[in-house]
């Protein structure tokens, strides 16, 4: 059973940083691409940032680019979400994904890609 957990959200004022981790546990974590969604109070769930299975190619979404950055340890089982320069608008529920299956060594931003969810870790940033 593949189980993900999230860990790293809290309250922070705008321009402060967080690092968010995700652990995955119940398959061979290095084989799949792992992603970082996000879903703000009364908004469609977005995409963040995408890392492939290697962790040699990365994905980021215009509104992180510069300011987010997305890595992984393949020995640790773990992916994480490095967020600077924080704005008011980045407050959501941040939720960390692993790919359905094992592709290719890209990082893939199509939620419908993502089969395996954890419970999400609420990050807010106040003005």
């Amino acid at each position: 059973q593949v189980q993900v957990l999230e860990s790293g959200g809290g309250l922070v004022q705008a321009g402060g940083s967080l690092r968010l981790s995700c652990v995955v546990s119940g398959r061979t974590f290095s084989l799949y691409a792992m992603g970082w969604f996000r879903q703000a109070p009364g908004k469609e769930r977005e995409f963040v940032a995408a890392i492939s299975r290697s962790g040699d190619n990365t994905y980021l979404a215009d509104s992180v680019k510069g300011r987010f950055t997305i890595s992984r340890d393949n020995a640790k089982n773990s992916v994480y979400l490095q967020m600077e320069s924080l704005k008011p608008e980045d407050t959501a529920v941040y939720f960390c994904a692993q790919q359905r299956l094992p592709i290719r060594d890209f990082a893939y931003p199509v939620e419908s890609t993502y089969g395996y969810w954890g419970q999400g870790t609420q990050v807010t940033v106040s003005s």
